[in-house]
């Protein structure tokens, strides 16, 4: 059965919860809406289920006093039940905010009393144990639902917690008594009403909290559909965190709106082999998962035997070179054509496969700066994958590379319904049906973050001459040298981190007469490197301060300065005796550093870089798996890159 297309979905006149019903009717039993693997098995709904589910949970939620101009709290894992809830709010014209279930008990409590929630939808024992400990500072919560009932058994005499099953019984008793109310609850929708709240990321201090309406979402999935020929039935895998936009975007909207698939993964650890199962054609996530699969690829091909490591760089050198001619536009010759056939049969196909890649039409990655250089490995070996841009405020992404025309340092062109100009300082400007309604309770931001319709990225670019999009980086992040001269830490930073021995990098230079850096190795993959060498080690510290270790990252590093201009050369680095760490403060939810923060908390270390010392004394905190926070006081080695 072929899906809807733009032209016979109503996008700009439905609210997600219309559309869903809409679905329901053409769909029916015939289609399979979502899958949820458990216990090694897939079980599905359809969308007639799907739909019954929504309706019963919001009945459910009705029955608890939920409705229209509410807000709801949601701090789970991607799941099926997500889904209903969320949906169930917006059936009611409540409005819903999902938050990161890494967060600790003082964050949940902080953003649940932001938005008044009188209800909250946690995941498991873990998040309700969290609000547990807080619920002195939550009296507007009336209700906690619990989706996943392990290990709380011994919470039953807990009137303030339900289970979701629970919930649905009180979903099916409402709806005997009251068998019309949610139907004229979804008609009464409109599609102006705000939909979803999401916390940005607050990078620079307290995250605002950008409002979402059913037709940002739907003119986001309007678009989306379109770029990508979306079909009914096509597979899509639910893995960024509900709380980021990305699966809000897709999972709420162009799922919705162009009826795939969505699949929800076992675990993280079965992420490849579900891949394999399912088949994707379409797959958006962080820039961190692929630098942690070119990570890991490099480190299994070193430790390949010499045949295998060698037809693979053969492999991966015959594919970057026709990525360039590709970029180019030259013309590939018949020999090249026939040995780039026998490397997609011996080493391409057999190692996209084994990732679970295979299927994908594309692959886009966005969330923060990529290396190119991750973006040609993966080419390199047959992989579509093509950076994009986007952010919260704009409802998602909106800035996607062309299958036939994918440049590597670019982020593409604008999809056909939105556009995208240059303002005189440089800072990259768009319009569309998609940007967001405000920030919630906050005029004066609203009304800062536009420019006579145009939204303000707070990015800083400039648009090629074939019409792509290239972004420097954030336009406040943007330093200057004592020199005078410009550049952005996150372009550095991103090269370094496609090192796999490499987490996590910041860059420092503001007015300063060179460029330093602040260095989180990769645990697993230095650990393995000191292992084969019989390097001996215990903790993430006693190996960060080991020699072969330093002269390790110093060899990363000199790699990288060969790639840069001189006044981007980075001269000096340490590496840090933790790892950077949200629950420190140090990154945001979505893993960015919080560059003002982490300057002001390790400033006795970035002047001994720049003092000419060889290495600074420092006492930090460091926070232990069962709460407790201690204090460590070391020594660490200033590395000088000749």
């Amino acid at each position: 059965m072929s899906g809807p297309s733009s032209e016979n979905t109503d996008y700009r006149n439905a609210t997600l919860p219309q559309l869903l019903a809409q679905n329901a009717v053409v769909y029916g039993s015939k289609v399979t809406a979502i899958r949820e693997k458990a216990y090694g098995i897939w079980q599905k709904y359809t969308w007639s289920d799907y739909y019954e589910y929504v309706k019963k949970t919001a009945a459910g939620l009705a029955s608890l006093g939920l409705e229209r101009g509410s807000n709801l709290c949601m701090i789970v894992n991607n799941s099926p039940e997500w889904l209903f809830c969320e949906l169930a709010a917006h059936a009611l014209g409540a409005t819903s905010l999902n938050l990161f279930t890494s967060s600790v008990a003082d964050e949940l409590a902080f953003s649940i009393n932001r938005i008044h929630s009188p209800i909250v939808v946690v995941q498991d024992q873990e998040q309700a144990d969290k609000l547990i400990e807080v619920k002195d500072r939550l009296p507007q919560v009336k209700k906690i639902i619990y989706i996943d009932p392990t290990g709380m058994t011994s919470y039953e005499e807990e009137q303030w917690l339900t289970s979701y099953a629970h919930l649905l019984i009180a979903g099916e008793n409402f709806i005997a008594g009251n068998p019309e109310y949610v139907e004229k609850e979804i008609a009464g929708g409109r599609p102006h009403d705000i939909a979803v709240m999401i916390q940005t990321s607050g990078t620079t201090g307290v995250p605002k909290i950008a409002t979402l309406s059913h037709r940002n979402l739907t003119a986001m999935a309007q678009q989306w559909q379109k770029a990508a020929n979306l079909k009914a039935g096509e597979n899509w895998i639910s893995m960024s965190p509900p709380a980021w936009i990305v699966d809000q975007m897709w999972s709420m909207g162009v799922a919705i709106g162009s009826a795939m698939t969505i699949n929800f993964p076992e675990t993280a650890e079965t992420i490849e082999e579900d891949f394999r199962e399912i088949g994707p054609s379409v797959l958006i996530t962080a820039s961190r998962f692929w630098e942690d699969m070119a990570s890991n690829i490099r480190v299994r091909m070193s430790d390949a035997g010499r045949l295998k490591k060698k037809l693979f760089a053969w492999g991966e050198a015959l594919g970057r070179s026709i990525v360039r001619r590709e970029l180019d536009r030259q013309p590939i010759g018949p020999g090249t054509k026939i040995l780039r056939f026998f490397m997609n049969l011996a080493v391409y196909r057999p190692l996209l496969d084994r990732l679970g890649c295979s299927h994908f039409s594309s692959a886009f990655t966005g969330g923060h700066p990529i290396s190119p250089e991750v973006i040609g490995f993966f080419r390199a070996i047959g992989l579509n994958l093509k950076q994009c841009y986007g952010l919260t405020e704009s409802g998602g992404i909106f800035q996607i590379q062309p299958d036939d025309e994918v440049k590597l340092e670019t982020v593409g062109k604008p999809l056909h319904l939105t556009e995208v100009k240059i303002a005189e300082d440089q800072e990259v400007l768009v319009k569309s049906e998609a940007n967001f309604s405000g920030y919630y309770n906050d005029y004066k931001a609203t009304e800062a973050a536009f420019e006579n319709g145009w939204l303000k990225t707070g990015d800083a670019g400039y648009i090629d001459d074939d019409g792509h999009l290239l972004i420097i980086g954030r336009k406040e992040d943007i330093i200057r040298n004592k020199s005078g001269d410009a550049f952005s830490p996150d372009f550095i930073e991103t090269r370094l981190k496609f090192s796999p021995y490499i987490k996590e990098a910041v860059i420092f230079g503001e007015a300063r007469p060179y460029i330093t850096a602040m260095i989180n190795i990769d645990m697993g993959n230095v650990g393995n490197w000191a292992e084969e060498r019989m390097i001996p080690y215990t903790t993430y510290m006693d190996l960060a301060a080991r020699q072969p270790v330093e002269e390790l990252i110093c060899h990363e590093v000199r790699e990288v300065n060969r790639q840069l201009p001189e006044v981007m050369k980075i001269k000096r680095f340490v590496l840090l005796y933790k790892l950077l760490d949200a629950d420190d403060e140090e990154l945001t939810r979505t893993g960015k550093v919080r560059r003002r923060f982490v300057y002001g908390l390790y400033i006795k270390i970035i002047e001994a870089m720049y003092a000419g010392r060889s290495s600074v004394e420092v006492t930090g905190k460091v926070k232990y798996r069962d709460g407790r926070v201690g204090e460590i006081e070391t020594t660490i080695n200033v590395i000088s890159v000749d």
